[in-house]
């Protein structure tokens, strides 16, 4: 039997949101060990001068606990 945990990161990326949730995900698997999945729960843009300047995804983590 597995038992697995979420945890809630925010990620940005100056391109895009998938890019924030590839830069998400990859840092949480430098720290977390059994990342299985991820689901975005917020997406959020910074603004300046009528652009865009900033992407960030607020995303729930799920990892497999160790035995």
């Amino acid at each position: 039997m597995s038992v697995a945990r979420v945890t809630e990161i925010s990620a940005t990326s100056k391109k895009s949101f998938d890019d924030a949730v590839e830069n998400g995900v990859a840092r949480a698997s430098k720290t977390l060990r059994g990342v299985t999945g991820a689901w975005v729960k917020e997406q959020k843009v910074s603004v300046e001068d009528g652009k865009i300047t900033s992407y960030q995804v607020n995303m729930m983590v799920t990892f497999v606990l160790d035995d």
